[in-house]
């Protein structure tokens, strides 16, 4: 594996690798010891969505692994192919650093990124992918769940890049994956199909809640305006009314359905604030695994 754009690209073997370092390096840093194994490598981190959790987790992951990470905004360096083409950037900045991690809105910017440059790419999110979340997630549901083979996830809302991921991932794991959304909003028959491609009718869509949360042992919500579709606030909170993962809906999926999201997370909208805080939440969990993913991601990519 040269870079991680998707995890589409990689292997169920591949992913089974990083799970298990996920887990040995969680395991590690939990008990008080380091494993410095990028100690004199470089992380460039290009950002053009701002982030809490991807910032921090790539940031301590790589000063954790003993490494260095550099945090440049668009106004450091300009928006990506807009100041000059995404391929110049891509070989300028590998004979710099050692692994270059990219928060950008179009997905080619990535794809493109990656062409032309001969040090890995992390994909940190995309308007099409998000795999680190996704990954990350299949940690927290592991530690939470244990064998991941036949588990049903439930994801309600936009088809978004996160929904994707775990279409991808619910299909590379053994697991069944159902996305309720509004008219619409579906996730695209070409991530389904995908999906199913690879493990045999493992992924639909509905449009109905509670279909989708009956015998879930996850349901997993995001919010229903991402980064740049700040103009159809309104509009998207009426089209995804009875959609949010609330007490009501949560009485339809088993008791001991665990709940998900992403964050940010606005209560009230998407999930109400007594789901986000009850005891099946593993909201927070999952941001942790974040960081602990992304450091074995980085020492699995970048230690030679």
């Amino acid at each position: 594996m040269k870079s991680f754009l998707s995890i589409q690209d990689c292997s169920s073997e591949e992913l089974k690798e990083l799970l298990a370092l996920s887990r040995d390096l969680k395991a590690l840093y939990k008990n008080g010891k380091r494993d410095i194994c990028l100690s004199g490598k470089v992380l460039a981190m290009l950002f053009e969505k701002a982030s809490l959790r991807t910032r921090v987790s790539f940031q301590v992951a790589m000063v954790d692994l003993g490494g260095t990470a550099i945090y440049l905004k668009p106004e450091d360096i300009g928006i990506i192919g807009k100041r000059e083409p995404a391929k110049d950037m891509a070989r300028v900045f590998a004979r710099y650093v050692d692994c270059i991690m990219v928060r950008t809105f179009s997905h080619e910017t990535i794809l493109e990124l990656d062409q032309w440059s001969h040090e890995p790419i992390i994909n940190a999110l995309s308007d099409w992918s998000h795999p680190c979340q996704g990954m990350a997630d299949i940690l927290t549901i592991r530690e939470h769940c244990g064998d991941l083979t036949g588990l049903k996830l439930a994801y309600i809302g936009d088809g978004n890049n996160v929904a994707r991921s775990l279409a991808f991932a619910c299909a590379k794991f053994n697991m069944q994956f159902v996305c309720a959304s509004p008219t619409g909003y579906e996730l695209d028959a070409e991530t389904l199909d995908a999906a199913n491609k690879t493990l045999p009718n493992c992924a639909s869509q509905t449009h109905d809640p509670v279909e989708a949360v009956t015998a879930a042992q996850i349901v997993y919500t995001d919010t229903w305006t991402s980064m740049g579709q700040e103009e159809e606030k309104a509009k998207r909170v009426a089209e995804f009314a009875g959609f949010s993962v609330d007490e009501a809906l949560m009485e339809k999926a088993p008791k001991d359905a665990k709940v998900m999201h992403c964050l940010p997370a606005y209560r009230g909208c998407e999930i109400s604030d007594g789901v986000m805080e009850s005891e099946n939440s593993i909201v927070f969990d999952q941001a942790e695994n974040r960081l602990h993913f992304q450091r074995a991601l980085l020492k699995y990519l970048i230690a030679k």
